[in-house]
């Protein structure tokens, strides 16, 4: 995974990764009000989205057609989104010294368009080095059987469905894809079952994330 290591910054950056329907929107804000209620100053935020620029992307990324776009035009606009993401919240939350939550980030491009959609290593790699995303201090990835994450992801009730839409085979590859990105890096990511309850899951995250305050 290509991304740039920024020093200086004051807060602390935590991705969620995972399939459709692992939980992560709903662990995000338990995580949220979890660390708020200890004291934290907590930016939440998404991807894509994010932003009042992201936000105007990501409709043209979730919604239509599954075959919408090529896997290069599907990158490259994700990356426009990352950019103004970054410049306009990412940062500036880092710099302010707060605890930032991104459910989804630079992990979910790899495991969708790369490994699910078969964009060039070198590709994915020349568009991440161009937009520079921040490097996560921790990621965490709720992983589950696609199967069941499709059978309970909530897309679909807001029109927001494209990529539930895709076969089987490719949301297996996505699942494959985040076990190897935590596997590559054990000293950023830590894999969370996303079978087990909710309330065990948060506090899993919730222990985690406190670890990297201390």
């Amino acid at each position: 995974m290509t991304a740039r290591v920024t020093t200086g910054r004051a807060g602390l950056f935590v991705t969620l990764e995972g399939g459709e329907g692992a939980g992560k929107s709903t662990l995000a804000r338990r995580l949220a009000a979890d660390l708020e209620a200890r004291g934290h100053a907590v930016k939440l935020t998404r991807e894509p989205g994010g932003s009042a620029g992201a936000d105007a992307i990501r409709a043209l990324l979730v919604r239509g057609d599954a075959d919408r776009w090529s896997p290069l035009a599907e990158t490259l606009l994700f990356a426009a989104a990352r950019t103004d993401h970054l410049e306009r919240t990412i940062r500036p939350a880092l710099a302010a010294g707060r605890v930032v939550i991104c459910d989804r980030y630079l992990d979910s491009t790899f495991a969708y368009q790369v490994a699910g959609h078969g964009l060039a290593q070198a590709t994915f790699d020349a568009v991440a080095a161009a937009t520079a995303p921040e490097r996560p201090d921790l990621t965490l990835v709720l992983d589950l059987p696609p199967e069941a994450g499709l059978s309970r992801s909530r897309g679909g009730a807001v029109g927001e469905d494209r990529f539930e839409r895709l076969d089987a085979a490719f949301h297996a590859r996505v699942r494959t894809a985040f076990l190897d990105i935590a596997a590559r890096e054990p000293a950023r990511c830590r894999v969370l079952d996303a079978t087990h309850p909710a309330e065990a899951i948060a506090a899993a995250a919730l222990a985690h994330v406190t670890e990297r305050l201390s």
